[in-house]
C-alpha cells in the first residue's frame, strides 16, 4: 500500500504514477475522498468516546436523582457510541479497499508506457556468429536426453516437462552456484514453503493484477507460490527488524508455479513458459533511503551470475506499465537467444519501497527508536529458464554443448554430448 502522508501532500505525483501505469487516476480522489472519510469517522467517534467517559466520571459523583438521569442519558450515549464505531469500522474497511486498488508510485526516472517502452541501458557481450544452423533449445535438449516435454504432458499436462540426465545436473548447478554467490555476499540460504496464507499472497501484490496467474487451493485456503518472494516477504511481517547494522539479505530455494493464464499461443514450445520451475530469487528488507543502492547491487549480483554461464545479455529499465503493481522500479536482464533472434529475460529486480511492507506491517527502529516501515526488494539469480540460452548460445555444430567453466564441477562433464 502507498503511504497515505505521501498522498496527501503529493495527490498529483500519484496521479501521474498512475497515469504512466496506464491505470486510472480517478483511484487517487477516491482514496483521498476515503481516507478524509475514515479521519471523519474515528473523530466522531473519538469524541463520543470521550464524552461517555466523563459521563461515567460524573455518574459516580452524583446524587441518587442525579444519577437516575445521567444513567438514562449513558445508555442514549452507548448507543451513539455503538453506531459511531460501525461507521468508523466500516469507513476503515472501505479506506484499506481504496488503498489496495491503487499500485506501488513509480519511481522518477522510470520509462512510461507498456511492455515494449523500456530503454535499453547496456548491452554485454555480442550475439555469437554461427557458421552452421543453430538448433532450438528443445531439440538441443531432446538430442542431449536433457528435457522430456511428451512424458511432462503425459503424467501433468501441456507445459510440464521432465529435465533429466544431464539436464537435472544442469539446472541443479545453475542453482547450486546462485546458492555459493549469494551466501558469499552474505545472503542467507533459505528454503521455503511453496504453499502460503492468503493474507501472505495479498500483502505482496500477487492478488491484484497477478491474481490470474495463481494456483489456489480452495479446500485448504493457500496459494502455491509464483516466486520465494511472496514466503520470503512475508518471514518477517508484523515485526519489527533491527536494522542497524545493515540490510536483511535471503535467498529462496523454491519450486514455483504460475498458471500463465492469457499466454496460450506463446512460447508453447519446450521450458521458456511453463507451469513449474525452480528458481534462486534474492529478497532484501532494508531502510528506505538505502533502497535505491541496494537495487543497484541486486543487479550487480545478477550480472555475476549471468557472466559466470557465458551468455550476451542487455539490461532493460522496464516501463511503467509493464511494472507489478508492488514495483517502484525494475530492471530486467535478458539473455540473446539465437533461433529467435530476440533477447528474452533471464533475471528481473524490482525496488519495491514501503510497498509490500506497509501491508504486511514490517517495521524498523529509526535513530530515535521510532517505529518507520522497511523497504523490500527483490531479484532472480537463477531459474530453470536459464537452461534455454545456455544450450542455444554454447551449442557446437556436432550437436553437443559446450558446459561454461563455472557450471563443469556441478554437471561433471564440460561437453553434452548427443546420445
Amino acid at each position: 500500500m502507498i503511504d497515505l502522508r505521501f498522498l496527501r501532500e503529493n495527490p498529483e505525483a500519484v496521479r501521474a504514477s498512475q497515469r504512466a501505469r496506464g491505470e486510472d487516476p480517478s483511484l487517487v480522489d477516491t482514496l483521498l475522498e476515503a481516507d478524509a472519510a475514515r479521519r471523519a469517522a474515528v473523530a466522531t467517534a473519538d469524541n463520543l468516546r470521550a464524552e461517555q467517559k466523563a459521563l461515567g466520571k460524573k455518574v459516580g459523583k452524583a446524587s441518587p436523582d442525579e444519577r437516575t438521569e445521567l444513567l438514562k442519558l449513558g445508555q442514549e450515549l452507548s448507543a451513539k457510541v455503538k453506531e459511531a464505531e460501525a461507521a468508523e469500522n466500516a469507513a476503515d474497511a472501505e479506506m484499506v479497499a481504496a488503498q489496495r486498488a491503487l499500485s506501488n508510485v513509480v519511481q522518477e526516472g522510470a520509462p512510461a508506457g507498456g511492455e515494449d517502452d523500456y530503454i535499453v541501458l547496456e548491452h554485454v557481450g555480442a550475439p555469437r556468429e554461427f557458421d552452421f544452423e543453430p538448433k532450438d533449445h528443445l531439440d538441443l535438449g531432446e538430442s542431449l536426453g536433457l528435457i522430456d516435454m511428451e512424458r511432462g504432458a503425459k503424467v501433468s499436462g501441456s507445459r510440464f516437462y521432465f529435465l533429466t540426465g544431464y539436464g537435472a545436473l544442469l539446472q541443479l548447478g545453475l542453482l547450486q552456484l546462485a546458492a555459493q554467490k549469494a551466501t558469499a555476499n552474505g545472503f542467507t540460504m533459505m528454503i521455503p514453503p511453496v504453499l502460503v496464507r492468503p493474507e501472505v499472497m495479498q500483502g505482496t501484490g500477487f492478488l491484484g493484477q497477478h491474481a490470474a496467474e495463481v494456483y489456489h487451493l480452495e479446500e485448504d485456503d493457500l496459494y502455491l507460490v509464483g516466486t520465494s518472494e511472496v514466503p520470503l516477504a512475508g518471514y518477517h511481517s508484523g515485526e519489527i527488524l533491527d536494522l542497524g547494522a545493515g540490510a536483511k539479505r535471503y535467498a529462496g530455494w523454491s519450486s514455483c508455479f504460475r498458471r500463465e493464464a492469457g499466454s496460450y499461443g506463446k512460447d508453447t514450445r519446450g521450458i521458456i513458459r511453463v507451469h513449474q520451475f525452480d528458481k534462486v530469487e534474492m529478497f532484501v528488507y532494508t531502510t528506505p533511503d538505502q533502497a535505491d543502492a541496494e537495487h543497484r547491487r541486486l543487479l550487480a549480483w545478477e550480472q555475476e551470475m549471468l557472466a559466470a554461464i557465458e551468455v550476451p545479455y542487455r539490461v532493460i529499465d522496464v516501463a511503467a506499465g509493464d511494472l507489478g503493481s508492488s514495483a517502484a522500479r525494475k530492471f530486467d536482464c535478458e539473455a540473446w537467444v539465437p533461433t529467435q533472434q530476440t533477447y528474452r529475460e533471464l533475471t528481473s529486480t524490482s525496488n519495491c519501497t514501503t510497498f509490500q511492507a506497509r501491508r504486511l506491517n514490517v517495521r524498523y527502529r529509526d535513530e530515535k527508536g521510532k517505529p518507520q516501515i522497511a523497504a523490500t526488494l527483490n531479484g532472480t539469480l537463477a531459474t530453470t529458464r536459464w537452461i534455454v540460452a545456455l544450450l542455444e548460445n554454447h551449442q557446437q555444430a556436432d550437436g553437443s554443448v559446450r558446459v561454461p567453466a563455472a557450471l563443469v564441477p556441478f554437471v561433471g562433464v564440460d561437453v553434452l554430448k548427443p546420445r
